[in-house]
C-alpha cells in the first residue's frame, strides 16, 4: 500500500488568535486562584506550637477574632447564641455516648480575658474538653555565610 506524499512541512507564520486565547485563559484562572480575588471570611493569625495532641472526640470550632468577636458555623454570634448552640451540640453528643471538645481558633493578639471567658461558657453549656488550635512552626530559612 502507498501513501501520498504531498504532504508538506508547513513553514509559513502561525496564527497568534489560539496563543491568545489560552493565554487569557490561564491569567483568568491565575487570578482566581491568587489573592487578588476577595475570599470572604474573618482573618486570624493563630499562635505557632509543635506537637500538640488532637482528639478523636466530636468537635465544634469557635473563631475568636483580634476584637474579641465570637464566630460560629461562619455566623457572628453572642455569648448567649453561643451558649445555646454549644449546649445544643452537647446534648446531641451525649446523646451518642461521645464528649464534646470545642476547639477555639483564637488569634494570637486576642485578650486572653476573652479565652477564658469562652471556656467558661463552653463549660457552662456541658463542653467536656478544650482545645486551642494553633499552626505547626515554619522554620527560618537557612542562611549560609558569607565567605
Amino acid at each position: 500500500m502507498r501513501f501520498p506524499r504531498h504532504a508538506r512541512i508547513f513553514k509559513g507564520q502561525l496564527d497568534a488568535a489560539p496563543f491568545a486565547g489560552v493565554f487569557f485563559l490561564v491569567l483568568i484562572f491565575l487570578t482566581f486562584n491568587s489573592q487578588l480575588v476577595f475570599t470572604p471570611g474573618v482573618r486570624v493569625e493563630l499562635p505557632q506550637a509543635d506537637g500538640l495532641p488532637g482528639t478523636a472526640n466530636p468537635s465544634v470550632a469557635v473563631v475568636v477574632d483580634r476584637s474579641g468577636q465570637f464566630y460560629f458555623e461562619n455566623q457572628v454570634i453572642g455569648e448567649a447564641g453561643l451558649r445555646q448552640r454549644l449546649r445544643t451540640a452537647a446534648e446531641q453528643a451525649r446523646n451518642r455516648q461521645a464528649r464534646l471538645t470545642l476547639v477555639i481558633l483564637a488569634d494570637q493578639l486576642t485578650p486572653t480575658e476573652v479565652t477564658f471567658r469562652l471556656g467558661e461558657l463552653a463549660r457552662e453549656a456541658g463542653v467536656s474538653e478544650l482545645l486551642q488550635a494553633t499552626r505547626p512552626r515554619v522554620a527560618p530559612p537557612a542562611t549560609t555565610p558569607a565567605p
